[in-house]
């Protein structure tokens, strides 16, 4: 499996999102105001992703862990989510809705695999 960052501009500014090689997004990226901090943002998901435990929010009693973190957790919709937080706590990455918890648990796997090594292309 590999996989891409994909740089786009959008009405306020620049984002990125961490595709998959069939093209389905893993991950966004919050909106920056320069094409630099986007790419410092990546390189920040490259890294974070690579030492982040995970945060399990869905469960009663779930331990608090240190950043990097992903954090698993249900959205309003009672849909599974996680973010990717860096060592300084800032949000880097939020992942798509999921039924399950296994597809997001998932999802976390591959942002493992395929961050470290994944090219990026602005379009």
């Amino acid at each position: 499996m590999s996989g891409n960052f994909i740089i786009k501009e959008t009405n306020t500014g620049i984002k990125f999102d961490l595709k998959v090689d069939t093209g389905k997004s893993i991950g966004s990226s919050e909106v920056y105001t320069t094409l630099q901090a986007c790419k410092n943002g990546i390189e920040s998901v490259k890294k974070n992703s690579v030492e982040a435990s995970i945060e399990d929010q869905t469960l009663n009693a779930f331990a608090i862990k240190k950043n990097p973190k992903f954090e698993i957790y249900i959205d309003k919709r009672k849909q599974y989510r996680f973010r990717l937080k860096a060592r300084n706590g800032e949000i880097i990455l939020t992942s798509e809705a999921y039924q399950a918890k296994v597809f997001c648990e998932k999802s976390i796997d591959a942002v493992k695999k395929i961050a470290p090594e994944a090219a990026v292309y602005k379009i």
